[in-house]
């Protein structure tokens, strides 16, 4: 699979820092709402009612998780996904860790490194 076939499923779920407009989390969440798809946002150190803490508080379906994060806090948030039976997440540039790679290859989930901006502008074209 490729990241611009992740674009096939719509409900996604941004890790980062969401609720700050200089940080790529919340450009891409923004990106994705705007191009309807059923995003929320994860922000395990939020205290804001907008942004969930972890995935399990999502009261909706996840396909995708957007890794858009440390790596540490990254690694936290792809076990939770795996242990919900989410299989697709998308890793931004400086989010990736040996860890993180390997433990979804272990665990049968498709990871892929690349950029949901980028994938979103070609998609916006095709539409």
């Amino acid at each position: 699979m490729e990241a611009q076939q992740l674009l096939e499923f719509k409900n996604w779920v941004v890790a980062g820092d969401v609720l700050n407009e200089d940080k790529y989390a919340y450009r891409i969440l923004n990106k994705l709402i705007d191009n309807e798809f059923n995003a929320k946002g994860v922000s395990p150190n939020s205290n804001n009612d907008d942004v969930y803490k972890s995935l399990k508080d999502i009261p909706n379906k996840i396909d995708v998780v957007d890794l858009c994060i440390n790596p540490k806090s990254g690694m936290d948030i792809v076990r939770e996904a795996y242990d919900l039976g989410i299989n697709k997440i998308l890793i931004q540039p400086g989010a990736s860790s040996e860890e993180i790679l390997s433990f979804c290859k272990e665990k049968g989930i498709i990871a892929i490194e690349g950029c949901a901006l980028v994938e979103l502008s070609y998609y916006t074209r095709k539409r």
